[in-house]
């Protein structure tokens, strides 16, 4: 399941890609074909865990963009925690769920 999100954090808005996919038990997941246009069946990627959050990085990317990709990791916990706060709207998994299905 796919779908784009417009996240908001404070007065900035950024359209972010939503997908759902599993883990399966040999630790793999499907990166959704929609998100992987710029990558390659056998390409390294770099994992970076920041929390609870997974970032996947191309291994030939790596320096380019390295910043941002922090900032956008710190973006996305500061989110997370105005979520905890309750300064998001809460709404069941199925709805959220449709939701995403509309998309």
């Amino acid at each position: 399941m796919y779908c784009k999100a417009n996240l908001t954090y404070g007065e900035v808005i950024e359209t972010i890609n939503i997908a759902i996919t599993k883990l399966s038990s040999k630790g793999q997941i499907v990166i959704p074909s929609e998100m992987r246009g710029n990558f390659s069946e056998g390409e390294k990627l770099v994992i970076i865990k920041n929390g609870e959050q997974l970032i996947l990085k191309k291994v030939s990317d790596l320096g380019k963009n390295f910043e941002e990709d922090i900032a956008f990791a710190k973006k996305t916990e500061e989110a997370w925690q105005s979520y905890e706060r309750g300064e998001f709207i809460s709404r069941p998994a199925d709805k959220f769920l449709e939701d995403l299905e509309k998309c």
